[in-house]
C-alpha cells in the first residue's frame, strides 16, 4: 500500500441476483482525497457497487481493492480502513447518543484509553454534544443521520462511504449533512464515497462524479466537466447531463419513494 494508491479500484466488477444483473462490469477508480459521487436512479446498481467495495456482499479475487487491499482476501483489514453509513437508519434509539458511538468504538477495537476522547471529538464535529446524553429517539432526522456520521468516523477511517446519506431528510438537514461532511474531509483528508440520486447535491459537493444506469457507468468527471460536454449556454446541470446519457427514465422514482416512506417510518420508530 502507497500514498499513491487509489482508495478504490474496480475492475469489471459484475453482480447479479439470479438472472437480474445488477452491476453490469464496471471499471471505477475513486482517487485518494476526494469526494467522489456515485450518481444514478434507485435500481441503477449504486448500492450494490458500495456493498461489493465494503465487503458485504462476496466478490471473485482482484475485481476490487480499497487502498489497494483486495477485498476478497484482506475484508477484516479492509473494513478496519472503512466507515460506513448504509441507506437506513441505524442507531439504537433506546440508547444515547454517546452510548451508540461509544458502541461503534468497542467494535472497532478504538484503543480503551483513547475512546472516551474520539466519542466526544466526533460527537462535537457532528454538532452533537448537547444532545449527546439524550436517547436517540429523542433526535430529529438529521440528528440521527448526523449521529450515524460520528458512528462511523469513531474508527478514524481512510474511507468513509455514504450510501443515500440524506434520503427522506427535508432540505435544511440534507444541507446540515453535507455541511458535516465538508467539514470533516476539509480537516482529515478523508477520501468520501457517496452515492445519491439528488444531482444539485453532488453538483456543489463533489471533486468528480460517475453517472450510473442499468448497472453500467455511463459518464465520470468532475460536475463542470460533464455540464461542459453537452455546450450550450452555460445553463445546464446534472440532471441535464443524465438525461443526456439516460433519457427520462431516471425520473421514475417508484422505487425511491418506498425507500423515503421506510426510512421515514424507521425515523418515527426512533423519534
Amino acid at each position: 500500500m502507497t500514498t499513491d494508491d487509489p482508495a478504490v479500484r474496480c475492475t469489471g466488477l459484475r453482480y447479479a441476483f439470479g438472472d437480474t444483473v445488477a452491476v453490469g462490469g464496471i471499471d471505477l477508480v475513486v482517487r485518494t482525497g476526494e469526494i467522489f459521487g456515485l450518481l444514478g436512479p434507485n435500481g441503477a446498481g449504486k448500492t450494490t457497487t458500495i456493498r461489493a467495495i465494503t465487503t458485504l456482499l462476496p466478490v471473485p479475487r482482484g475485481i476490487v481493492r480499497v487502498f489497494d487491499l483486495d477485498v476478497a482476501r484482506r475484508k477484516i483489514a479492509v473494513r478496519r480502513l472503512i466507515g460506513y453509513v448504509p441507506q437506513l437508519l441505524s442507531a439504537d434509539g433506546a440508547l444515547t447518543g454517546r452510548e451508540n458511538v461509544a458502541l461503534f468504538a468497542r467494535l472497532f477495537d478504538v484503543p480503551r484509553r483513547e475512546r472516551a476522547a474520539r466519542v466526544a471529538d466526533v460527537i462535537d464535529a457532528m454538532g452533537l454534544t448537547e444532545a449527546a446524553d439524550r436517547q436517540t429517539k429523542t433526535y430529529s432526522g438529521g440528528m440521527v443521520r448526523r449521529l450515524e456520521l460520528a458512528q462511523a468516523l469513531v474508527s478514524a477511517p481512510r474511507l468513509l462511504i455514504l450510501d443515500e446519506p440524506t434520503i427522506g431528510l427535508d432540505p435544511v438537514a440534507r444541507t446540515g449533512v453535507w455541511e458535516r461532511i465538508a467539514e470533516v474531509r476539509r480537516q482529515t483528508g478523508m477520501t468520501v464515497l457517496v452515492t445519491t440520486h439528488y444531482m444539485e447535491e453532488a453538483e456543489g459537493a463533489c471533486d468528480r462524479v460517475a453517472l450510473m444506469h442499468r448497472g453500467l457507468i455511463r459518464a465520470v468527471g468532475s460536475p463542470g466537466e460533464l455540464i461542459d460536454s453537452l455546450g450550450g449556454d452555460g445553463a445546464a446541470t446534472l440532471d441535464d447531463v443524465f438525461r443526456a446519457y439516460t433519457g427520462d427514465e431516471w425520473t421514475d422514482q417508484t422505487k425511491g419513494f418506498r425507500h423515503v416512506q421506510q426510512t421515514r417510518r424507521t425515523a418515527s420508530r426512533l423519534g
